[in-house]
């Protein structure tokens, strides 16, 4: 289904500044659609024959549908759109006529003209029309909940058709909380309560206030109950900001242990002050989980930090007792693990400053391949370029993908770019890596140099890893080779990260490793999901 913006552009010749208020009113109108206990529907005019098409619907939460059907992307015309002709052409809020059927169910039309007020604060041309269509198959009971919500869905109403709601978003903010059905207080103009839904009632009992709201200053309240005094008043400021017509940003209440999250908005239909709505929530349970997450988040970034730390001691004992081996082999061999346990440590480094089990993988591979070029035996200067990105990979991958790029690279530097006097030599020591030298030579006019590349496709990750060195032996069998570098990456690949890989010759020689690894893993054994 195309979006309201996809709609708008190819149907109609709305301004970008239309079509951004249209998004504005499709993000907070479900709390005009719960007041109303109605279906909204945003209709556009298609041409000037009275056609409109639908680019926005929301259902009420608080009352049954008048449609089963998705009426987004459907164009209409005739007399089912009388009402919506008047409302666009004579710029008035339509309530007349009698009850319509869709189907089995009976339902009440209305028209509101939507209207963008210009940058001097005036009310603009209308651009569009908000059906508002009640389901009367269920038969209500008036009560004072309802007739509080109706009176004040249409001050909502009339200010959509004055260009005044929705009120401007500010940075941050989400339309997700409150909801009418969370708790609802009604204000006078001199900021008394005039009424206060039942879980109103309760959210502020929670905070210690046990008398009922009606005929309360709301601000003074605030005052009174908030446990600390900067909170207190910064939530009666936001009350006493939306009774003189602003609409400020959300607050939170602390007092007693309980938590309330408040929105406050002004009521001015026809420009008139007239009070304030204002929608709380009690968040207590969702602020401690929040904090039971701050706590635990600090816990596994400080174990992450320990083992990077301990990693890094690991190293450093290894690089100790390099320097005090005789054996060439036994050297090359503790070497090559200090760097497949830094390599390690990158990662550790990497989640010890994130909030989540998860990493930005591009800087890692880069910072392992300028240690590659730095450390990697050869007297050739090799070049190291990434192209494609890796993108945020969770830990489990990427403490395993970094070892098997470390061999990779190395691998590639080494063995395709080898120092002279070790090119005519036999094959390189078992410890030394993990291919045996390539016989092919390398044309002393092309640049050395290794690129890594990554692409995501359909949630698997392809990474090759492709050098313009010596290639690869004609005999070479990667299935068979015996070298621990290959033992170590065909052992990740194929069982840690439930991949494939393929060494083979590059397009334009050089060796060429391609690694195909699972994103989407299963939750109850981390296995690729099919």
């Amino acid at each position: 289904m195309s979006t309201l913006r996809d709609l708008a552009e190819e149907h109609t010749h709305l301004r970008p500044a239309d079509i951004d208020h249209l998004h504005r009113i499709a993000g907070d109108w479900q709390l005009l659609s719960d007041l109303s206990f109605a279906d909204l529907l945003l209709w556009v005019p298609v041409d000037a024959d009275g056609t409109f098409l639908c680019v926005a619907q929301v259902r009420p939460t608080t009352a049954p549908t008048a449609y089963q059907d998705d009426q987004v992307g459907r164009i209409v015309g005739g007399s089912e759109v009388a009402h919506l002709e008047v409302a666009y052409s004579q710029g008035r809020i339509w309530r007349e006529g009698d009850p319509v059927w869709y189907g089995d169910v009976p339902a009440r039309h209305e028209a509101i003209p939507v209207r963008l007020r210009t940058a001097e604060g005036e009310a603009g041309e209308v651009i569009a029309v908000v059906g508002r269509d009640t389901n009367l198959s269920t038969a209500r009971t008036p009560s004072q909940l309802e007739l509080n919500y109706l009176t004040t869905a249409d001050d909502l109403a009339q200010m959509i058709a004055d260009g005044t709601f929705p009120p401007p978003r500010h940075p941050g903010e989400t339309t997700s909380a409150p909801r009418v059905g969370d708790g609802l207080v009604r204000l006078d103009a001199g900021g008394k309560v005039t009424y206060a839904s039942p879980n109103a009632q309760s959210a502020y009992r929670r905070l210690g206030y046990a008398s009922h709201l009606v005929g309360e200053d709301l601000a003074a309240l605030h005052r009174r109950l908030a446990g600390d005094p900067l909170d207190g008043t910064e939530a009666a400021n936001g009350i006493l900001a939306a009774l003189r017509g602003e609409a400020p940003p959300r607050r939170e209440i602390d007092a007693r242990g309980a938590t309330m999250l408040t929105r406050a908005l002004p009521l001015m239909p026809a420009g008139v002050p007239i009070g304030a709505l204002v929608l709380v929530r009690d968040i207590t349970e969702v602020r401690r989980r929040d904090r039971a997450l701050i706590t635990k988040d600090a816990t596994i970034r400080e174990i992450h930090h320990r083992v990077k730390n301990n990693l890094q001691t690991v190293a450093a004992l290894l690089r100790l007792q390099a320097r005090r081996v005789a054996m060439p082999e036994a050297r090359v061999a503790l070497e090559e693990s200090v760097r497949r346990v830094a390599s390690i440590a990158l990662v550790h480094e990497t989640l010890s400053m994130s909030s989540d089990e998860a990493v930005e993988f591009d800087g890692i591979v880069d910072r392992v391949a300028s240690a590659a070029t730095e450390v990697a035996v050869t007297e050739v200067s090799v070049g190291m370029r990434r192209r494609g990105s890796f993108g945020v990979l969770p830990a489990e991958i990427a403490t395993s993908l970094v070892m098997v790029l470390n061999e990779l690279l190395l691998n590639a530097v080494e063995h395709g770019f080898p120092p002279a006097e070790e090119a005519d030599e036999a094959p390189v020591p078992a410890a030394s890596g993990m291919l045996p030298v390539a016989v092919a030579e390398v044309d002393p006019s092309v640049r050395p140099e290794v690129v890594v590349s990554a692409h995501r496709f359909r949630k698997m990750l392809h990474v090759s890893v492709t050098d313009n060195g010596r290639g690869l032996p004609p005999d070479f069998d990667a299935e068979r080779g015996s070298r621990l570098g290959l033992q170590i990456v065909r052992a990740l690949v194929t069982g840690e990260l439930r991949g494939t890989i393929e060494l083979r010759a590059g397009a334009n020689g050089g060796t060429e490793a391609v690694l195909v690894v699972p994103l989407a893993r299963n939750a109850h054994d981390g296995r690729a999901q099919p």
